[in-house]
């Protein structure tokens, strides 16, 4: 029987708190032209969430350009994040804001610490996602990919993990996969890399690791065509998921026939 990839999306989703994605690429609105451009690129990626940084892209004033008008949210939905915020306090606020303009509680969290690499201050993110799960929200954290922190994030209630892959938009591809294979062993919850993926083999081989999914901006924004990036980054990511999926050969110092060698024709040896 013919392999049915559609059926095999409809059934393999990606589950994070109370709602179900058959795609398991998630999308960044940031760095692209123009709104135009962003809904084209997210249509083409199959991805049916793309976030949105609610201090950068507007989301909340009808009376300006605004995503929304570009998005259809009945097939992708809208998760704010928190970018831009450097406390808990800046972080909440803005979780807060954006829940009441898009009427729904997820919300990816990202508390910065510093300007030069835009890594996230645990301590602060930490404090952000106990205040957020206790009002309600689906929270999402940008974590550095440390296991013991992504484990104390599942504990006070996250409903996914999103580990760096490498420092955001740098394209630099997965730096360390030994820590997000301690990440996914460590937690129940949706691993999700997020940041430093450069083309379509980064993300083919995070997914290949047995993450739940991958979040992406800049590689697909600054593309050359972001539009083809976009399609590359949806099959690179159903690529890598089924190559985990199906189960890799091991590795061997030597080389190993691919034909059998039963049966093989022998020649006579000269006497």
């Amino acid at each position: 029987m013919a392999f049915d990839l559609d059926k095999f999306l409809e059934n393999d989703k990606l589950k994070i708190g109370d709602r179900e994605f058959k795609s398991r690429l998630i999308v960044g609105s940031g760095k692209y032209k123009d709104f135009e451009e962003t809904a084209k690129a997210t249509e083409a990626s199959g991805a049916e969430i793309i976030t949105v940084a609610v201090r950068r892209v507007n989301i909340t004033d009808p009376t300006k350009p605004n995503l929304l008008d570009y998005i259809d949210t009945s097939k992708v939905m809208i998760l704010p994040n928190t970018a831009g915020c450097y406390t808990a306090e800046e972080a909440v606020l803005t979780a807060k804001l954006a829940r009441e303009a898009l009427g729904h509680g997820f919300v990816k969290l990202e508390v910065i610490g510093d300007q030069k690499t835009l890594y996230p201050d645990m301590v602060e993110t930490l404090k952000a996602a106990e205040i957020l799960v206790k009002e309600g929200f689906t929270v999402l954290p940008y974590i550095t990919d440390d296991p013991i922190m992504a484990k104390r994030f599942e504990e006070i209630g996250c409903a996914a993990v999103m580990p760096l892959a490498a420092p955001i938009g740098s394209g630099l591809g997965l730096q360390n996969p030994y820590n997000i294979l301690f990440i996914k062993e460590a937690v129940k919850v949706p691993v999700i890399v997020d940041a430093g993926i450069g083309t379509a083999s980064d993300a083919s081989i995070v997914m290949e690791l047995g993450v739940d999914g991958v979040l992406m901006n800049t590689a697909i924004a600054q593309a050359k065509d972001p539009i083809k990036m976009a399609v590359a980054m949806k099959y690179a990511v159903i690529s890598g998921r089924l190559a985990y999926l199906a189960g890799r050969i091991p590795k061997k110092m030597y080389a190993s026939a691919s034909s059998p060698v039963e049966g093989m024709i022998e020649v006579n040896k000269k006497i």
